[in-house]
C-alpha cells in the first residue's frame, strides 16, 4: 500500500471512529510505529488532525479540506437526493457548467441519461465519470490539477471558464451563512465557482443541509447572486424567509418541483 492510501484510510477511520492509535495501526497496516508517527505528523503538517498521546483526532477547525475520495463517501443520502432534484432542473440539450465538489461528482451521475448535453467541468472525477457517454460534448477546463480536491485550478482555469456561457451552473460550497454569504476552503476553489456563476445564466447552489449556518475560509459570493438553492432537506424558517426576500428558489425533497 502506498503511504497516501494508508493516510487516506486513516483519515476514513478518524471520520467514524473519531480517534485513531498508533499501535493499534501499526499492527492493522503490518508497518512500524514509527511510520504511522510519520503519516500522523504529515496529516498534522496538512492541518487536518491534531496529534494526542499514543494517537490522534480529526481537526474539527481545520480550514482545510479533506481529500476528495473520503468526501465524496460523507452524506452519501444527502448528496443522492440532491442530485434526484437537480435532474429535474436540466433539460435535454443545454449546457451547464460543474464545480469540482463532490456533490457535484453525484449529480453528473445522475445526469448521465440525459441526451445531447453539453457539460464544462473542472473536474478530474466529473471527466471520467462522463468520459462515455454518447452524444454529449464534455469539455475540460484545464489548469493546475489538485491531489486532494481531484479538481483543475488556477488563472488558466478561470479564462477558459470565461471563453463560454451556459444554461445553467451548479456550484457547492463549504459554509452557506446569512452574513458571510456562500464561503469556501480554498481562494483559487473560490475563484473557479465564481467564474462559473459569473458564465451561467441561472446560478444554481447545491448544497447538503450541514453546511447551512457555517463560514468557511473565503468568500466565494453573496447569497444575493444565486438563483436557487438545492438541498436535502427543507431549510429553516429563518433561512427560508432570507431566500424569499432575495427571490431565491429553495427545492428540497419534500417541495413539489413546479420546473
Amino acid at each position: 500500500m502506498l503511504a497516501i492510501e494508508r493516510r487516506n484510510e486513516i483519515l476514513e477511520k478518524l471520520q467514524s471512529e473519531k480517534r485513531v492509535v498508533v499501535s493499534e495501526l501499526s499492527q492493522h497496516y503490518g508497518v512500524s510505529e514509527e511510520t504511522i508517527r510519520r503519516d500522523l505528523e504529515k496529516l498534522e503538517n496538512d492541518g487536518l488532525i491534531i496529534k494526542s498521546y499514543g494517537g490522534a483526532v480529526l481537526n474539527e477547525h481545520s480550514i482545510f479540506d479533506l481529500p476528495f475520495n473520503i468526501r465524496k463517501n460523507q452524506m452519501i443520502v444527502e448528496k443522492q437526493k440532491i442530485a434526484e432534484l437537480t435532474d429535474e432542473l436540466v433539460r435535454d440539450g443545454e449546457a451547464v457548467m460543474l464545480d469540482a465538489s463532490s456533490t457535484a461528482a453525484y449529480i453528473a451521475r445522475g445526469l448521465r441519461k440525459k441526451k445531447k448535453l453539453t457539460v464544462i467541468t473542472n473536474s478530474v472525477e466529473i471527466i471520467i465519470e462522463l468520459f462515455d457517454v454518447p452524444e454529449w460534448n464534455v469539455i475540460s477546463t484545464g489548469g493546475v490539477s489538485r491531489e486532494k480536491s481531484f479538481g483543475l485550478v488556477g488563472p488558466r482555469t478561470n479564462q477558459t471558464i470565461g471563453f463560454y456561457h451556459v444554461d445553467k451552473a451548479f456550484i457547492s460550497c463549504k459554509g452557506l451563512s446569512v452574513e458571510t454569504g456562500l464561503t469556501d476552503s480554498d481562494e483559487q476553489d473560490a475563484d473557479s465557482k465564481r467564474a462559473m456563476l459569473k458564465s451561467a445564466n441561472e446560478r444554481i447552489l447545491v448544497i447538503d443541509s450541514s453546511k447551512f449556518g457555517k463560514s468557511a475560509f473565503t468568500r466565494i459570493t453573496g447569497l444575493d447572486d444565486i438563483n436557487k438553492v438545492v438541498t436535502d432537506k427543507k431549510p429553516s424558517a429563518l433561512w427560508m424567509k432570507e431566500f424569499e426576500r432575495l427571490g431565491i428558489e429553495c427545492i428540497y425533497p419534500d417541495r413539489k418541483n413546479k420546473n
